[in-house]
């Protein structure tokens, strides 16, 4: 789903900081450290020419170093005093963005364990994944260096012109009238270098997405034979990134040469006006190489704050995607009630929670999605005693998942009820549901670590026997023996290390580990040979026995036993019953799928003699 908050952009630079202060009020010390110090830092850069004035008035011109030494010891440690008070801030503006970055990013990743499934359903992986890292680390660079930023170049600022009207009112108003034709000059630059880089920032996107496609999907790239098109696509996109930066590059070059150009004629300014009041003893030679100094540097922090406060538009955009994310609800959400006794997904009241039986029943269920308005059930009603095995069958895409998906309470029914032992789902919390259910996915996923790290989010607490009795009972055995350290064998990032049959019996073996109240299949057996889909059937019917069961299933040979079969086809509960009592209807459509999946099966098994 494309995302087009990107595209906002937002003129208020301080808009969004309200909704950051929860986490910024608990550094509130540390900030106003690195405030006050960062001020005292600017104050002692804008003192430094007085000291080189008081060197050449004092020394240089009287050629004398009668003081000197008490000048240098005064000199050294006033350096000393800014070197501890650079360090002091710099280390401050590093804990705080660090801080202020690791409390975003733990708010928005644990807000995400919190919502349904409709929003990762709605968002994509690389949307919420530049929202968790990306846009925090940019607002955690605001809170510390940015804010710094605007605290020593304004501070500097200041104190420069305190002490330039103070030493001469004259030379001062020289320096000063040039301040608004650098403003101008650095808005105008600034506005252009803004829309190129956030031009090449896009730029830099799409070639990396490219990239990554290009290696995840080297195999179909190569079985397409699209390698050209790829390259051209990819050449097209690199090359306007040259062009793009090349434009940027040039146009930041002039920008430093104007900047430098006005250095220059603030300096041209000093030197004649300052050259003719030195020489008709006006002013000090000392004083006029304060006044160039100044002339010199007062420019720079003016750029530096036009192009701070640019960086602070933008980062508004980080600030309002991210608090976009924490501000999202829950489609499927506990009540205060139910916190209140059972806990939360982080604070779980276990003492409390009663033990799940397996009794479920949907009472006149209606359910559309929540990004869709077609009921995929309408007055539903259905009643699962405990130890029930239910098979929902139909083709790819016909909506099988939707009742397993309000079981599990992934979504809330539109109206009607799930009752879980005989009680409205919604009155007992979710991880208390959840923690009782096991969930074979169709499309397998491990965890980065060992075949044992694995296993044990079944169970943290299960043994290395009970870890190997679960995994023979789904014949899973063999497979972990075969890797080279056995249960510590690494599965790579994502399982890659493993076939998808593996991954598949090893979270089978997971789900068995955890002993749950309810079982979910989700096409389990559909990424594995008809050798070992033997094996793991005769291992889901030992475990099922005592379980509530729910078998999503594509082979229809797979649920022949089920206590009760649901059809599915599109979208719509269409026929139920067991196996024989849907073969007697010849005319219906159970019966047509069953005999057309049987003939295929038939077929395959003649062209492989």
């Amino acid at each position: 789903m494309k995302q087009n908050d990107n595209e906002k952009q937002i003129k208020l630079p301080l808009l969004g900081i309200p909704k950051l202060l929860p986490y910024i009020k608990k550094y509130r010390v540390k900030m106003i450290i690195m405030i006050l110090l960062g001020s005292m830092v600017s104050m002692v850069d804008s003192f430094v020419p007085l000291f080189n004035r008081y060197v050449i008035n004092n020394f240089v011109a009287r050629k004398t170093t009668e003081g000197l030494a008490i000048f240098g010891i005064v000199y050294a440690m006033t350096l000393v005093g800014k070197l501890i008070m650079d360090f002091t801030s710099a280390y401050m503006c590093g804990e705080i963005e660090m801080s202020v970055d690791k409390d975003l990013r733990n708010a928005a990743f644990n807000h995400l364990q919190e919502l349904s499934f409709s929003y990762f359903n709605q968002n994509n992986v690389g949307y919420i994944h530049a929202r968790v890292m990306s846009d925090t680390g940019k607002i955690g660079m605001l809170c510390a260096w940015r804010m710094m930023d605007i605290v020593w170049n304004g501070s500097y600022i200041i104190f420069v012109l305190i002490v330039m009207f103070m030493v001469n009112v004259r030379l001062a108003l020289y320096v000063v009238m040039l301040v608004p034709i650098a403003v101008i000059m650095v808005i105008y630059f600034q506005k252009h270098l803004v829309v190129l880089n956030r031009k090449i920032r896009e730029l830099n996107s799409r070639i990396t997405s490219n990239f990554n496609e290009g290696i995840t999907g080297a195999k179909a790239i190569k079985t397409l034979v699209v390698e050209e098109k790829i390259e051209n696509d990819f050449r097209e996109d690199t090359e306007k990134y040259r062009k793009t930066a090349v434009h940027a590059t040039h146009f930041s070059a002039l920008f430093t040469a104007s900047v430098t150009m006005l250095s220059s004629c603030a300096l041209a300014l000093v030197l004649w006006r300052g050259g003719i009041i030195t020489m008709q003893g006006v002013i000090e030679i000392g004083t006029l190489s304060v006044f160039l100094s100044y002339a010199l540097g007062i420019l720079e922090p003016i750029q530096n704050i036009i192009v701070t406060i640019s960086d602070l538009i933008a980062v508004q955009v980080n600030i309002e995607r991210f608090t976009r994310l924490l501000e999202t609800e829950s489609d499927v959400a506990d009540s205060s009630e139910v916190v209140e006794k059972y806990g939360d997904t982080f604070n779980p009241k276990k003492e409390n929670w009663e033990e799940l039986i397996g009794d479920v029943e949907f009472k006149d269920v209606s359910f559309h999605y929540p990004d869709g308005t077609e009921y995929v059930l309408e007055h539903f009603n259905l009643k699962v005693p405990q130890g029930t095995n239910v098979a929902i069958v139909g083709e790819t895409g016909a909506g099988k998942s939707t009742l397993v998906n309000l079981v599990c309470r992934f979504f809330e029914p539109t109206t009607g009820q799930v009752l879980i032992d005989g009680r409205d789902a919604k009155e007992r919390s979710q991880l208390w549901l959840h923690s009782n259910i096991g969930y074979v996915l169709q499309t397998p996923h491990l965890f980065s670590g060992s075949v044992r790290d694995n296993l044990k989010y079944g169970n943290p607490n299960a043994t290395d026997k009970e870890i190997w009795d679960a995994l023979k009972l789904v014949s899973a055995d063999k497979i972990v023996e075969k890797m080279s350290d056995g249960l510590s064998s690494d599965v790579g990032e994502g399982g890659d290390a493993l076939s998808t049959g593996e991954k598949q019996l090893l979270s089978f073996a997971r789900a068995i580990l955890a002993d749950p109240k309810i079982l979910v299949l989700d096409e389990a057996t559909s990424s594995i040979d008809t050798v070992t889909e033997k094996a793991i059937q005769d291992a889901i019917s030992v475990v099922i026995k005592g379980r509530t069961s729910f078998m999503i299933a594509h082979r229809l040979s797979t649920v022949v036993d089920a206590d009760v079969i649901l059809v599915v086809r599109d979208g719509k509960i269409i026929e139920r019953g067991t196996h024989k009592e849907l073969m007697k209807n010849k005319n219906g459509y159970y019966y047509h799928l069953f005999s057309r999946q049987y003939e295929e099966m038939s077929l395959k098994s003649v062209e492989n003699l």
